[in-house]
């Protein structure tokens, strides 16, 4: 298949599906830390039409989309405007939009819980499929992530593991804790790679007796 792997310049979901014979490709403003030629330094919208057989959106900028940010649109945080926090929940909805309506067969778009501003502002807004946590996936710590599915099954959980440390809502401030707040799991990516580029090929009485299996 041919995979998009919009907003994440760690590399980690493209090499997943790399490793598995996919022409996968990651895409966001930000160069590719890995430093592969199989990155676009770019916006992701841009290239939604260039003929993608699967999306997968790592994680888009959700901070005013997100539960935990709804506070800040009635009482915006030091240095910003009631209109300013409007303005950035209405791009990040518009975001979101552009990828769950994208022209792609099968999409993914992984986000934190969204308040209700948010889903009034996206178009064709459906309810998330499912949710995960890593340590249903080898890593030891929680961090809730709703993934929001079209022609997907839900993922089965592949590796359940002790601890429940927050790990990630527990970094300390500082200029790089957005990059690391945003750094996908691996073993959620492995799981995504197996479970979903096992997808193609299948005839569409295949896939549905897949999806059945899985939910």
């Amino acid at each position: 298949m041919r995979v998009l792997i919009a907003c994440e310049f760690s590399g980690t979901v493209r090499r997943a599906f790399e490793a598995r014979g996919h022409d996968a490709w990651s895409c966001d403003l930000l160069p590719a830390e890995d430093g592969s030629n199989r990155h676009i330094t770019g916006d992701a919208r841009d290239v939604l039409n260039d003929g993608w057989d699967l999306l997968m959106v790592a994680h888009p900028p959700c901070t005013r989309l997100c539960n935990s940010g709804v506070r800040w649109l009635s009482t915006p945080p030091p240095g910003k405007t009631a209109d300013q926090m409007r303005a950035e929940l209405e791009e990040g909805a518009a975001l979101f939009s552009a990828f769950w309506n994208a022209p792609i067969d099968r999409v993914c778009i992984e986000n934190p819980v969204m308040h209700r501003h948010a889903k009034a502002l996206i178009e064709n807004y459906e309810p998330p499929a499912q949710s995960v946590q890593p340590w249903q996936f080898g890593h030891g710590e929680t961090k809730r992530t709703c993934f929001w599915l079209r022609n997907l099954p839900p993922l089965t959980p592949t590796d359940i593991v002790e601890g429940r440390e927050a790990r990630v809502h527990r970094m300390p401030p500082g200029p790089d804790r957005w990059k690391e707040r945003s750094r996908f799991f691996s073993g959620i990516a492995e799981a995504m790679a197996d479970q979903w580029g096992s997808l193609d090929g299948l005839t569409p009485i295949q896939r549905d007796l897949f999806w059945k299996d899985a939910a």
